[in-house]
């Protein structure tokens, strides 16, 4: 009776070949795996914020004192300590000096590959200079650079029970909206936090475990996390505008007013380059019917203004 087996170099090549594939497949695999979880994070920690945030009376104020330079220093500080830490778990808070001590990383890798960040900003001029590449003054000889009107308040960072590392940028002067027909988001911003979902751990991506949370408005506040598309879509009206995003990815949809502010606030960390005079649509709706009118946002420097709805802008999708 003969007796078949495999030979040992089949069998070395057989493992050679499952060797080669799981080499193939693997980082496919997690890769997967880690998106999925990064996103399941990042709608978790909006959700917390969202219903945090909405049980603090109100956002403007923390750490205003006489004293210029201590509300500078400290402001942003105070209002984790004593705002946020009341209606959020928090583990740790670290001052403008000591923001590596909350896991906050020294280098940001952003939505196109480069690296935007050697180090976060430590007070809130450095993020708005870099806004701009420098003061921006509107006509009117108003400087818009700075939202706090020369209060230049100093960065605070701090690690949520979950694990996740927060930088916050604070503006302790910020307004409500009155609805304007043209206004500057900058002095809506009241609160903008960069957050790290892991820590000190890799990758540092934006749109994998490195996000944006931004508040607005002091009562009646919106807290919006925008992830954006990483291209535009050009040449389109704005009741196309939805459509457009969705055919494109059907996660994506067309940002709102606030989502459209968040991404101009942190276009830095983001990677993302605009055009100074390029008007970016929203879904604002001012008046209705195809030949209403709607709000779009100058992306160069902030301004929301009005737009009828057959001009032809761009949209920048997000994912929410």
């Amino acid at each position: 009776m003969s007796r078949q087996g495999f030979t040992m170099a089949e069998i070395l090549l057989s493992l050679t070949i499952i060797g080669v594939v799981a080499a193939i497949t693997l980082p496919s695999l997690t890769g997967n795996i880690n998106e999925r979880t990064w996103n399941t994070q990042r709608k978790a920690l909006y959700a917390r914020f969202s219903q945090a945030i909405a049980l603090m009376p109100s956002l403007n104020g923390y750490g205003a004192t006489d004293d210029t330079a201590s509300t500078e220093n400290q402001a942003a500080e105070t209002f984790i300590t004593d705002g946020l830490s009341k209606v959020l778990k928090i583990n740790n808070v670290c001052n403008y000096e000591h923001l590596s001590d909350c896991g906050i990383p020294t280098k940001v890798t952003g939505l196109n590959g480069n690296v935007t960040f050697e180090a976060f900003p430590t007070k809130l001029s450095e993020l708005n200079d870099m806004l701009y590449g420098g003061m921006y003054t509107h006509v009117d000889g108003i400087v818009y650079s700075d939202p706090n009107a020369g209060l230049n308040t100093k960065t605070a960072a701090f690690e949520t029970q979950n694990g996740e590392s927060i930088v916050l940028f604070y503006n302790p002067t910020c307004r409500a909206d009155m609805q304007e027909a043209i206004t500057y988001s900058q002095s809506k911003v009241c609160a903008n936090f960069i957050y790290d979902l892991n820590g000190n751990k890799g990758p540092n991506t934006v749109g994998k475990d490195i996000g944006i949370m931004t508040v607005l408005y002091p009562s009646d506040p919106i807290v919006v996390a925008p992830l954006p598309a990483i291209r535009d879509i050009t040449g389109v009206k704005q009741f196309e505008a939805g459509k457009k995003c969705t055919e494109s990815d059907s996660e994506y949809r067309m940002p709102n007013k606030a989502e459209l502010a968040s991404i101009f606030y942190n276009k830095k960390l983001l990677g993302l380059n605009f055009e100074s005079g390029a008007c970016y649509w929203c879904s604002d709706v001012i008046t209705a019917g195809e030949n209403g009118t709607a709000r779009a946002m100058n992306m160069g420097h902030g301004m929301w203004d009005i737009h009828t709805r057959t001009d032809v802008r761009t949209v920048r999708c997000v994912k929410r």
